[in-house]
């Protein structure tokens, strides 16, 4: 049984996740309309993948006893500068959204909700591969530069991206 506490913080997590699948979405409209078709693919990807995180934690509360609460969502960023500012926006949600996850953390420890702790953590190691991946995707920006060429073979590239993480060992 999940404690008023810990549901509540799950709750919480649960709204994030679903505005991360959001972020996402507004990222692979805004790539598309822009002719990114590459870039548009990995994010529509990306969209679903933080989509069934929410729905990972939506049923975990429910059979831990909870009730998983759905609400409102606050609306994405549906327009950008350039490629490099939506990575970079991209990068700040993914570093918002482990702080969050740790704070989960933390509050399972205080509330001594080990099963709760052991959950999280596939969460714990699945930030860092979000992190990973999107360093990586801005280190490659960054390589590119005002280079159409580079990015249009970035824009090719991106959807067979393969990041190892110390976490995973394994590609991503």
């Amino acid at each position: 049984m999940l404690s008023k506490i810990i549901e509540a913080a799950l709750n919480s997590q649960i709204r994030i996740e679903a505005e991360s699948s959001q972020i996402y979405l507004a990222m692979a409209c805004w790539a598309e309309i822009k002719g990114l078709e590459g870039i548009s693919n990995f994010m529509y990807a990306q969209s679903d993948e933080e989509r069934e995180h929410m729905l990972k934690l939506v049923k975990f509360v429910n059979e831990r006893g909870g009730h998983a609460q759905i609400s409102e969502l606050a609306a994405p960023n549906v327009t950008f500068k350039s490629i490099k500012e939506m990575f970079e926006k991209l990068f700040e949600h993914e570093v918002y959204v482990s702080q969050s996850i740790n704070e989960l953390v933390h509050i399972s420890l205080q509330e001594k909700d080990y099963a709760t702790h052991n959950f999280l953590q596939w969460y714990v190691a699945e930030q860092i591969e979000e992190e990973a991946v999107a360093r990586t995707i801005l280190d490659k920006i960054n390589m590119i530069g005002d280079d159409k060429g580079g990015l249009y073979l970035f824009d090719r590239d991106i959807e067979n991206l393969t990041v190892t993480t110390a976490a995973t060992n394994t590609p991503l």
